[in-house]
């Protein structure tokens, strides 16, 4: 039973015997002396997709989901949902768009590196690696003569994710993009 200040983005806990998956996590530590920190949680209900906002102290313990964790790779896309093929038994699980909202800017066709959260037979949810490779599709040109400043420009990806990059950057580059904070991270 992980405690509090150990949860993670993309966990998945029990809550009232309710499978919920962790959205957004922010800590909050108070001013005062010998207060507890806080930990604001965003959970996503996965039968009902319903958001459930709650607040933890760092001791306080959460129940696991009872879960499989199984490797996958996105296959391809029907009308609003994605099709992803189990690695090991090559079975197929189908997740609508509105499951996958926050994570869609980074899936690619052919994409492996994803664990699939499975209860009861069914995919309730995917974890994503900490990056992905992705590919500048649109980007302004670089400034000739410009100076040895750190500057960036606005990127749209293969993906349609729009990020800030460094300006020495083209159109068909491909960049490491962080999954948790959406930002550019290296070239890849």
């Amino acid at each position: 039973m992980p405690k509090a200040s150990e949860l993670k983005k993309g966990m998945i806990v029990d809550i009232d015997g309710v499978p919920h998956i962790i959205k957004q996590l922010e800590a909050k530590s108070p001013s005062s002396r010998g207060a507890a920190t806080l930990y604001k949680i965003r959970f996503n209900n996965l039968q009902t997709h319903q958001k459930l906002d709650a607040s933890f102290k760092g001791d306080d313990l959460l129940k696991e989901a009872d879960c499989i964790r199984a490797p996958v790779q996105f296959s391809y896309l029907d009308d609003e949902t994605y099709y992803f093929m189990n690695m090991e038994d090559y079975s197929q699980y189908g997740l609508n768009k509105e499951q996958l909202e926050e994570q869609l800017p980074f899936l690619v066709e052919q994409q492996e590196d994803i664990i699939a959260l499975i209860m009861d037979g069914n995919l309730v949810g995917i974890e994503l690696p900490q990056s992905v490779n992705l590919i500048v599709e649109n980007t302004p040109p670089a400034v000739t003569g410009a100076s040895a400043t750190n500057r960036s420009k606005t990127a749209i990806l293969n993906t349609g994710l729009e990020i800030q990059v460094p300006e020495y950057l083209e159109p068909g580059e491909t960049i490491k993009v962080n999954t948790a904070t959406g930002k550019f991270m290296s070239r890849a």
